[in-house]
């Protein structure tokens, strides 16, 4: 080991251990409020990378059924990977996630993985396959708070208002090892766009995820800070999605999420498509 990584490694173990005994424990935030009650939806998305290369086709879907909603997230990659994501939560006063469950699997999802959470019970479990093709099992219990995000992230941007000082979440990340952190979610001004001639604003959010504890003191030290995601969200009375881009999976790169219409085929009559 050369002196200057050495010396490196000896600075982040002094910041690292110094910033524990300053910092005090993060306190659970607030679950977001409803001011707008989700219904039935079917959206059609589309995954890019940033420089525009499609690489999956996406469908969202969400039913209410009585007190609770499901609502999932699935994108078909064209390379054969999975990316299928389920929330179940209810919407009484504030928006509470009761179930998640995350499968990512294929040439696009290093480790495989797929992550169940029980709200009730605080049960989270982890399959994944290691380095050595070896599948693993972690099952903990956590004591997960009132204002987590898993699967939930869209909806509740939708009803945090576009002025509001930081917003704190929590989430359980998809790792093998799984593990609570803080999503921090500012409000970075309005963003315009078109859709067709009709000049439209978005609210620009920007969501940083805070691992906490002495890996989320490292982490930035040794470059594993997971990079920022920024979603932008239509306002007015029927607040909606409109896109969105950061990394899908720890360490993935960043990848962008858009709303697409449906296209028939060119020189397709009214009368050949009822036929």
């Amino acid at each position: 080991m050369s002196v200057s990584t050495r010396t490196r490694s000896r600075l982040i173990v002094v910041i690292a251990g110094s910033a524990l005994l300053l910092c005090p424990r993060a306190l659970p935030g607030e679950p977001v409020a409803v001011r707008y009650t989700e219904g039935l939806v079917h959206g059609f998305l589309a995954l890019r990378t940033l420089d525009g290369t499609h690489l999956a086709d996406g469908d969202l879907i969400q039913v209410p059924r009585g007190g609770r909603v499901s609502t999932r997230l699935i994108f078909r990659f064209k390379d054969g990977s999975i990316r299928d994501e389920t929330a179940v939560y209810s919407q009484r006063q504030h928006f509470r996630l009761l179930s998640h469950h995350l499968v990512q699997k294929g040439p696009s999802f290093k480790p495989p993985l797929d992550m169940s959470i029980d709200c009730a019970s605080g049960r989270v479990v982890v399959r994944y396959t290691d380095d050595d093709g070896k599948q693993k099992v972690e099952d903990e219990r956590l004591e997960l708070p009132t204002d987590l995000a898993n699967g939930l992230i869209l909806t509740l941007l939708k009803n945090i208002r576009g002025g509001a000082v930081v917003k704190e979440l929590s989430m359980v990340a998809p790792t093998p090892k799984p593990r609570l952190v803080k999503l921090s979610i500012a409000s970075e001004g309005e963003d315009r766009f078109t859709t067709g001639t009709a000049a439209r604003q978005a609210t620009h959010y920007v969501v940083k995820v805070e691992i906490g504890g002495l890996a989320g003191i490292v982490a930035p030290l040794i470059g594993k800070q997971p990079p920022d995601s920024h979603v932008w969200i239509l306002g007015g009375e029927a607040p909606a999605f409109v896109k969105s881009e950061g990394p899908l999976f720890l360490g993935g790169p960043l990848w962008r999420i858009e709303l697409v219409s449906p296209v028939f085929p060119r020189g397709q009559s009214t009368a050949t498509i009822k036929k």
